[in-house]
């Protein structure tokens, strides 16, 4: 792997957490507006989060598939 294709990977990546976390904190804010406590809230931003990469993590591997 060369170096710029480890950037891209990492930058990717990094990019990828920073969308669960912002998916993540919305959810939880959604939530505490709905009137969960903060406990509740809380579990639902992380089920967000884990829910984001989850499906980047499908996406991969969907695509791929197509890239070799």
């Amino acid at each position: 792997m060369t170096v710029t294709r480890l950037a891209i990977a990492l930058f990717a990546t990094a990019l990828v957490v920073v969308f669960a976390l912002l998916a993540a904190a919305a959810a939880c804010t959604l939530a505490r507006l709905d009137g969960a406590t903060y406990p509740a809230a809380l579990m639902r931003a992380a089920t967000t989060f884990a829910a984001v990469l989850t499906l980047a993590a499908a996406v991969t591997g969907a695509l791929a598939q197509y890239l070799h």
